[in-house]
């Protein structure tokens, strides 16, 4: 409904938004007045001409009148009318010169790095909730313990070392805000030791290199070859930062020798093993890859979180320590930096009510039969495309023809189709050979959408 209507000294064009008209009426005179079209003083029809004009009840603009006196936008006077009235308005903050267009959501999404937020187990999580509050002693509501709550870190620490292996215990145990807070921890820790720079992957998230250089530390990318990274020695370094049981984005686990070379290392030279696990839980044609943080403990920073198994905006990771370490990545992460208590007690009533273990088989299971359809759609739509990295996580490397990646992505993009191509997860300083090829991450789509996602993937490839 627009109108414009005129009475001696006003003439408005008036658009009444919103639920109802009551509302909108109220919520365009009061924005009339704020932004000055309504000057203070300025006398406004009666009801009833108002009413005539926007052909609309006069009980209706009576109400939205009073509405606006109550508020202090319009005064109320017999004899003399509704009148707005003489208080100062703030002008409203000028907009930009050239406002900035709102990006546009692409139709289909094969980026990796995000499940399919639709599968979020709601019910589930909420009876758990419902328990762990129930049963939380009223002193778990305050600040805490930096580490995390007990409940949680026993939970984990439980769960770790059936499902992956690992060898802790809930002392050394540290509950985060998501993997980056916990990079962010270690990078400050590695500092307060001396060190000046960590090795990384080749391939990786910049993201992460990011964090470390903020934190004063300089990356250096190890070799990568067809078997994947070369740990080798990675020389003078204070870390190495791996994915040993799949490999980001490449996809393949670190070898058993390789992981044996750089446990001798750690050991050798008391560096430090950052083992990112970062989707642990989804294999399907091989059996699990054990943490290699179970090597050697003393050694090894596990890192795990909950955004790929469940979703990344419950910000909960944490990090399996060595006993010597411990304390110092409490202090570094500081007492005022607590993960939310609700999540975290829920959290831990998932994992120990088995909640957690029968969300993973049924992910998985979904994830699996996405990943042997985008195999089958390759063989018979694109069998110039090979599939790599597949046994196991949320994701597939596609290997291109040289030189062609960057078309395939931009022809994506015309299509809605958002895909990264495999050069933007290489490090700038990597000596391997550049491949072309696609990371598509095949867990982001929610079910419903995941059959048209393929059939846009295969429509761009060569």
């Amino acid at each position: 409904m627009a109108e414009s209507w005129a009475t001696p000294g006003v003439d408005l064009h008036l658009e009444p938004t919103g639920p109802g008209v009551r509302r909108g009426l109220t919520d365009a005179l009061r924005e009339a007045v704020r932004t000055g079209r309504l000057t203070p003083g300025a006398r406004l029809p009666s009801s009833r001409s108002l009413a005539v004009d926007l052909g609309i009840a006069r009980n209706t603009v009576a109400d939205a009148y009073a509405d606006l006196v109550a508020e202090g936008w319009l005064t109320a006077r017999q004899g003399s009318g509704t009148r707005v009235a003489d208080r100062a308005v703030a002008a409203p903050p000028a907009g930009p010169a050239h406002p900035r267009r709102e990006l546009r959501r692409p139709l289909h999404d094969l980026r990796p790095g995000t499940p399919d937020l639709a599968s979020f187990p709601r019910a589930e999580w909420l009876r758990a909730a419902r328990r762990a509050l129930t049963a939380a002693p009223n002193h778990a509501l305050g600040y805490g313990d930096p580490r995390g709550r007990p409940e949680l870190r026993a939970a984990l620490a439980g769960y770790l070392a059936r499902v992956r292996g690992v060898r802790t215990d809930p002392e050394h145990v540290l509950v985060c805000s998501g993997f980056a807070h916990g990079l962010r921890i270690l990078g400050e820790v590695l500092r307060r030791r001396g060190a000046t720079t960590v090795a990384v992957e080749s391939y990786g998230l910049d993201v992460h290199w990011d964090l470390l250089a903020r934190a004063g530390l300089r990356t250096r990318p190890m070799p990568f070859d067809g078997l994947g990274t070369v740990t080798g020695d990675p020389g003078d370094v204070g870390a190495v930062l791996l994915t040993p049981s799949h490999q980001f984005p490449m996809g393949v686990p670190l070898r058993p020798d390789r992981r044996a070379a750089v446990t001798d290392w750690a050991r050798r030279t008391g560096g430090l093993i950052l083992e990112d696990d970062y989707d642990g839980e989804f294999r399907y044609d091989r059996q699990p890859i054990g943490a290699l943080q179970g090597l050697d403990p003393d050694h090894v920073v596990y890192l795990g979180t909950a955004s790929k198994s469940l979703a990344p905006g419950l910000r909960l990771a944490w990090m399996a320590l060595p006993p010597s370490l411990a304390a110092e990545a409490a202090e570094a992460k500081g007492a005022t930096e607590t993960c939310g208590v609700l999540d975290q007690l829920t959290l831990a009533e998932f994992l120990a009510s088995g909640a957690y273990d029968r969300h993973v088989r049924s992910a998985r299971l979904r994830y699996r039969r996405r990943r042997d359809a985008l195999v089958e759609a390759l063989a018979t739509r694109a069998p110039d495309v090979r599939a790599t990295g597949i046994a196991a996580g949320l994701h597939a490397v596609l290997r291109l023809p040289a030189g062609t990646e960057a078309t395939v992505v931009q022809a994506a993009a015309w299509q809605g189709l958002a895909l990264y191509g495999l050069a933007r997860f290489r490090h700038e300083r990597a000596t391997a050979t550049a491949l072309d090829a696609l990371v598509v991450g095949y867990g982001t789509p929610p079910d419903h959408a995941w059959t048209a996602a393929l059939d846009a993937l295969c429509r761009v490839l060569p």
